[in-house]
């Protein structure tokens, strides 16, 4: 164990405030233990009260912590969000009481978790719009997200439910990467280490001394124990991806979540949300579809445009982003899979980084007054209610549009700085940069023709015979 060390400049243990609110132990306690006092209290009262009122139950849960808080830090901080969670930080004294038994080998899949989110969440989410919106709906949602937490954490050892089965577990993993921060530890004074306090307090049972050698974090939710255990440890800003521009050992499951949050989020939404409300939605092919099907069953109140909208962006992103490295493997004579597990996580930006455009909008159009507001609702303050920020009127708030294009750019940089990692001639590097860039290619033509359709026909007029027009309204007005 050290218990002094000299700090770099770039580590944030060593800066002053940031310092104490990343590493102070009890600062940090009585934090989790105010998330996890929210977390409780937003889930009683949307039991409690069921109207459409409480808007602190809803906004607390779809608007601060997901998407705002944990979309930024994501991008930024790391996983920070995993770090203060209310069910890993519980889970962590409710596995210690447990039956600790081991995790069966065939069990042991992240994408369990991923796909939870991907189609419990998600492609419900387009199919019904409204489902999770209602402050009861919420609270059950949560509640029973809870009680598998608890559940998964009482009957097995070494986290696995953040590990396995958490709906963000596996995506927080994976986006965590293109973020400018990095839990490590001082070489020099971990050489003669022979107590291993941080990997001894680590829930995980992982070895942050190896996390530098290997370039890779693995499961570390930023928890920050290992660094109260010993000072030898360091949270350092570097640059940003600074890890996908080096080799590391990837995790499977960390591109096939890329590529289906990038589908269910980033493509849906375009296709859904934006395209589905210029003038010629009915023209588009997954509007066709679901125009075909209505004719031959009745879906009831479900949409079946966000049902088709999904379908048609997961098969699209999939086809395209494999089809894409299967062409620049033949080109690099390199195997497909190699190439794709490594290749694949430069597509993470198009998300985390891109998804900043709606994010920031939407925060100036009624995310930043939704969260006073709800808090004023919640705890009954004598304050008046907070009007929003900025209207769709006024044209500033498009500049946060760059983000897409910023997160564009930054995907092909990730790609180029992975192909250089291969021996391959520079020639053939040169040819397979546009096939292996496909989805990247795709998500910004998609961006541009977002752009030419508006200008060219304009917006789907209210009280047009479009049935989806108005859910596609309240789908805005609610993501």
């Amino acid at each position: 164990m050290v218990n002094f060390i000299k700090r770099d400049k770039n580590d944030i243990y060593g800066m002053p405030i940031l310092g104490f609110l990343f590493k102070n132990k009890w600062f940090l306690l009585v934090f989790k233990l105010l998330i996890v006092a929210l977390f409780v209290y937003a889930i009683c009262l949307g039991f409690v009260d069921q109207s459409s009122e409480n808007i602190f139950t809803t906004k607390l849960f779809w608007g601060l912590f997901w998407p705002f808080f944990m979309v930024v830090s994501l991008g930024s901080l790391g996983r920070v969000f995993c770090g203060v969670c209310p069910h890993g930080f519980l889970g962590k004294y409710i596995t210690k009481l447990g039956l600790k038994k081991s995790l069966p080998k065939k069990l042991q899949n992240p994408m369990f978790g991923g796909l939870l989110l991907v189609i419990g969440w998600w492609m419900v989410y387009y199919m019904y719009p409204a489902v999770y919106k209602t402050p009861y709906a919420t609270a059950l949602f949560f509640s029973v997200l809870t009680i598998y937490a608890v559940l998964i954490f009482f009957v097995f050892n070494n986290m696995e439910y953040c590990k396995n089965f958490c709906p963000i577990g596996v995506l927080t993993r994976a986006y965590s990467k293109v973020g400018f921060t990095w839990l490590g530890t001082y070489k020099n004074a971990c050489s003669s280490c022979k107590t291993f306090d941080c990997a001894k307090v680590c829930s995980y049972n992982l070895k942050p001394f190896t996390f530098d050698k290997k370039n890779s974090m693995e499961d570390c939710t930023l928890c920050m124990d290992c660094a109260n255990a010993c000072e030898a440890v360091s949270f350092k800003a570097k640059a940003p991806s600074s890890s996908l521009f080096k080799q590391f050992k990837p995790f499977k499951s960390e591109v096939w979540i890329i590529l289906l949050i990038t589908a269910s989020i980033s493509i849906t939404m375009s296709f859904h949300h934006a395209l589905g409300r210029s003038a010629i939605v009915e023209e588009f092919p997954w509007v066709k579809t679901a125009r075909y099907f209505e004719s031959i069953f009745d879906f009831g109140g479900m949409d079946t445009i966000g049902l088709f909208a999904f379908i048609y962006a997961i098969i699209s992103t999939i086809v395209i982003a494999t089809g894409g490295i299967y062409l620049a493997a033949k080109v690099l004579k390199q195997p497909f899979k190699e190439l794709f597990y490594s290749l694949g996580f430069a597509f993470a930006p198009l998300f985390i980084i891109g998804g900043l455009s709606h994010l920031w909008e939407f925060f100036f159009y009624h995310t930043a007054n939704d969260i006073v507001n709800a808090f004023i609702y919640g705890f009954s303050l004598n304050m008046e209610y907070m009007k929003p920020l900025a209207t769709r009127q006024d044209s500033w708030v498009h500049l946060f549009a760059i983000f897409n294009y910023l997160a564009a750019l930054w995907a092909f940089v990730i790609i180029i700085a992975r192909l250089r990692l291969i021996e391959a001639s520079k020639i053939r590097k040169v040819i397979a940069f546009p096939l292996a860039s496909a989805l990247i290619v795709f998500y910004l033509g998609l961006n541009f023709y977002k752009i030419y359709v508006f200008k060219e026909y304009g917006m789907l007029q209210r009280g047009h015979s479009h049935n989806t027009s108005m859910k596609t309204e309240g789908s805005h007005n609610g993501h």
